[in-house]
């Protein structure tokens, strides 16, 4: 398990678009995906422990965000030969097992990871209405242990201020987890 952190965010930068498999057996493209106001993409991955840590708060922020008109979609682009919990059959049990309320999809071939620069689970890209980059930050501040009551939620007021002003805020900390189990070590 290599530490990542994620780089500053590069603002402006427009989302690459996808059509990519989910776990509900539709192809979801990033048109699909994109709410009214914007969009959260997370490469999020099953056998993390730190996307594991932030299971609840995902699904809670991300419900939030919905009401907010911000969709969110979370993408798996590890290699499940050399994870076998990252498989696609394991990525439906995920999704049930904590009824996530965005779409689950795997990226296979690890194309969209690359296009994205993704480099760690979790990596969360905030777009506003015209899917550009506001967002290149972490969840809050708790890296893979419980939140602290109380504590900043800094994806979740990241992704409210783009709703209301397509603009992200200036400051912003990145993002850490478990470096992408990319299929070659060339990356």
């Amino acid at each position: 398990m290599a530490l990542m952190q994620t780089p500053i965010c590069d603002f402006g930068v427009p989302a690459a678009n996808f059509s990519l498999l989910g776990v509900d057996g539709k192809d979801w493209t990033l048109s699909d995906c994109k709410g009214e106001n914007g969009l959260l993409v997370m490469f999020i991955c099953n056998h993390c422990p730190y996307v594991k840590a932030i299971h609840e708060r995902l699904v809670r922020d991300a419900l939030e965000l919905k009401s907010l008109g911000i969709n969110s979609v979370a993408i798996m682009s590890n290699d499940p030969s050399d994870y076998p919990s990252d498989s696609f059959e394991n990525m439906k049990k995920i999704a049930n097992e904590w009824q996530l309320p965005f779409p689950y999809l795997i990226d296979e071939t690890q194309q969209i990871a690359k296009a994205y620069g993704a480099v760690c689970t979790p990596d969360f890209f905030g777009y506003n209405n015209r899917l550009e980059l506001q967002y290149r930050g972490r969840l809050d501040a708790s890296e893979k242990k419980p939140a602290v009551a109380g504590s900043k939620r800094e994806l979740f007021e990241a992704m409210k201020q783009i709703a209301k002003t397509g603009k992200g805020p200036q400051e912003q900390l990145a993002s850490m987890g478990c470096s992408i189990k990319w299929t070659s070590e060339e990356n």
